[in-house]
Formats: C-alpha cells, structure tokens, sequence
C-alpha cells in the first residue's frame, strides 16, 4: 500500500528525517512511534504533501507521488488527522464533515457522514455544534471523522491520545479498530506506546530523524532492551 525508501524530509535547511524505509501493508495498522522530536509527525506531513520530500521516494499503491501536491494525494486515496487537530472552529461539526467530503459527490455526502457517525456516535449529538465548543475528545473524533469523509485508502493520524481523558482513548481506539475490520490502512503517531502496541501489527521506532528499530509490534514488546530505551515499558 505505502512504502517509503530511503525518504529525507524537512524544512528549508533543515532535515528532520534521514533516508527511513518504511512499509505499510494494505488493511494494517502500522505505529511510528519515539521520542519527540524523532521526525514523526514531519513523515506522516510529507506523506501526506505538507512537507518537503529532500530526497527518497514516497510510493503509494506502487504509484510514486513524491511530485504530487497535497490535493491530488488525498484524491489518490491519503487522507490525515494531524496534530492539533486543526479544525474548522467556526464551523459546525455537520460542515467540518462536508468540508472533509467536498472532493466527492454531493450525493454521497449522507452516507458518508452516517458511517462517521456510526463509529462516532457522541458527534450524532453534537452536528450543530461548533468545532470550537467540541471537548478535545469530541475534536478528535471530528479531525478522524473529517479524514475519513474523503474515502481514503491510507488513513494518518498524527497524535490520537494527546490531551485526551481515558475513556475518549478508549473510543477512539475502538474506532481504529473497527476500520481495521472494515479494511482501512492505517499510519499511527502516538506517544502513548503500550496503546498503539495493543492495536498494531507493525511498529517503527525513530529517533533523531532516523529508523533505531522496524518489525512485529509483538516482537517490539518482547525485546527488553528496545521496551525500556525507547517504548517505556518495563
């Protein structure tokens, strides 16, 4: 589905990640996970056309689009949930959804809108409310709710837990679950190790902008040395 070889991104000058490899097989969920600072969220960006490709290539349904602009990637099939969430404030959760959904058919819109709804049931009650009046919980479900609404292939998300109270985790991660059932690809940024180690097949662990660990989430969790350094469990 999505592969990564020897992919260098940044900002002007500066480098944030140094010739990762990275395979994401379609219908898993793959976590990239580390330190801050690793380079995680700047690789969900330049996957998704936000930040500079320096060098590699971004190969997605054995298509490069390193060249091509954010839009045509989305319309290919990549959507993202970024960090911060970065919502429509002034908008109402129903028209943050029809933002998400404006590259298809109006008519699909409905049944769209009612599949986000079904794996996100607290926004059915709260579609005339504005973003900025959401919990941050509520914001979430939207920025996923929002990416889905573009039918991606490839779904990022880019810091699930953050700021979240326990039970909106445990939402939102039956959520991802549920995708994973339905057949959504799935790219997880999380700080929160030991849950994206619940729900992953496959995890990379960066730091400094480069690859210190690649393979099985089960495997992650039984190599000692790589749990204490780098995934926080003991």
């Amino acid at each position: 589905m999505l592969r990564l070889e020897g992919l260098s991104c940044g900002y002007g000058l500066f480098r944030a990640v140094s010739e990762l490899d990275l395979e994401v097989p379609r219908g898993t969920i793959t976590g990239l996970i580390g330190p801050n600072g690793a380079g995680k969220s700047s690789t969900l960006m330049c996957v998704a056309g936000h930040v500079d490709l320096q060098a590699g290539r971004i190969a997605f349904d054995e298509h490069d689009i390193g060249d091509l602009p954010a839009t045509e990637r989305v319309r290919r099939g990549i959507a993202i949930a970024p960090e911060g969430r970065r919502l429509f404030k002034d908008l109402s959760v129903e028209d943050n959804l029809r933002v998400g959904g404006l590259i298809h058919k109006a008519s699909l819109f409905k049944a769209d809108r009612e599949y986000v709804l079904s794996l996100f049931p607290r926004l059915r009650e709260r579609l005339g409310a504005l973003a900025a009046n959401l919990s941050g919980g509520e914001q979430q479900m939207l920025s996923i709710g929002r990416a889905l609404m573009a039918r991606p292939k490839l779904l990022m998300i880019d810091e699930l837990s953050l700021g979240l109270m326990p039970k909106m985790v445990d939402l939102c991660y039956d959520a991802l679950l549920r995708l994973k059932r339905d057949g959504m690809t799935i790219l997880l940024v999380e700080q929160n190790t030991d849950r994206v180690l619940s729900v992953a097949d496959h995890v990379c662990v960066l730091e400094s902008g480069r690859t210190v660990w690649s393979g099985n989430a089960a495997d992650a969790r039984k190599d000692p040395e790589l749990a204490a350094a780098y995934l926080g469990l003991r």
